[in-house]
């Protein structure tokens, strides 16, 4: 059996319909589902139970599950403005160190979403590297919150035992019950059928125009392709980026939202919330060295065509889901 916590979750979903893609649907859905319209996710996905993330982790620590082959363990608060730290030090940080540390025990083949956020600035440069981990200082609890369990791994050797994605600005279907935390991509669809035009925040530095700040933009089907290899390569281990390795401004992303959608571009720029000036990344840019040195086979697709896939494919009401 194969664990996805987080499982209704954006990565996560689309995770349990990649394995359904591969022929396995001997899962077990984790996550806390509330009142949130994120189970829709799961419509038309094969999985053989579900389970609370709290029901889970008593199971799971009194080994009362059947045997388990692999955890992907995606569940988190994504919120980059969520200000309960002692909640996401809880649930980001504690949770995923009590999971990691017994499937190194039990031999359970472990994977973990850390994140692109634990850069911080981005000064120190986006090197997955041990002492750039150490290092980096991020701008958010989030952001903290993933890179304190990267730095417990490392200070006690387990790094090498499980393996780390520091994902970057991931887009595309099931997304969709992520409130303020969507991509521009599935804001902006929204946003061109009610007003014509797309609102980029314009920027408070003088080294960047407006809509020239930069992201690494990597498309979920990529990342899933990426996890798929992982669990498949069980002596594959450390802490990865995962982004396409090249920076696209939120200019170029929006040309090509508008290109999909057979539009001439119309582009707003609106003022950064005062909140979010100081936290705000102006580049992030992955360093896949040590993801392509591992062995990874997967070609990442150019930012045009991942944004025509799901500008064309997914986000019209009526087909939304993986």
């Amino acid at each position: 059996m194969i664990v996805v916590t987080g499982g209704a979750g954006f990565i996560g979903s689309a995770m349990i319909a990649k394995l359904n893609e591969q022929g396995v649907s001997d899962i077990l859905v984790v996550d806390e589902l509330g009142t949130s319209t994120k189970w829709k996710n799961l419509l038309g996905k094969r999985f053989s139970d579900y389970l609370h993330k709290d029901h889970f982790l008593d199971a799971f620590i009194s080994e009362r599950l059947p045997k388990i082959e692999a955890i992907v363990h995606m569940g988190a608060n994504s919120s980059t403005t969520e200000r309960d730290v002692e909640h996401l030090m809880e649930n980001n940080y504690r949770y995923t160190r009590v999971l990691a540390e017994l499937s190194v025990k039990r031999k359970i083949r472990f994977l973990y979403a850390s994140s692109g956020a634990t850069y911080g600035d981005g000064s120190l440069g986006f090197k997955d590297d041990d002492a750039t981990t150490l290092a980096v200082r991020p701008l958010n609890a989030y952001g903290y919150s993933k890179q304190i369990l990267d730095l417990w791994l490392l200070q006690n050797r387990l790094d090498q035992k499980v393996a780390g994605i520091k994902f970057f600005n991931v887009f595309g279907p099931n997304e969709y019950h992520k409130g303020e935390m969507k991509s521009l991509v599935c804001k902006a669809y929204d946003q061109i059928q009610e007003i014509g035009k797309i609102r980029l925040f314009r920027s408070h530095r003088p080294d960047y125009k407006h809509g020239e700040q930069v992201r690494d933009f990597v498309y979920i089907k990529d990342c899933t392709d990426v996890l798929w290899w992982l669990l498949n390569a069980p002596k594959v281990n450390g802490i990865f980026n995962l982004g396409t390795g090249t920076a696209r401004s939120w200019n170029d992303l929006a040309r090509a939202i508008f290109a999909a959608l057979g539009l001439p571009p119309n582009i707003e720029y609106i003022d950064m919330p005062e909140e979010l000036r100081g936290a705000y990344q102006y580049r992030t840019e992955a360093d896949t060295t040590k993801l392509r040195t591992a062995g990874c086979p997967v070609s990442f697709r150019p930012l045009e065509e991942s944004v025509r896939d799901y500008v064309q494919n997914y986000l019209h009401p009526s087909l939304r889901h993986l």
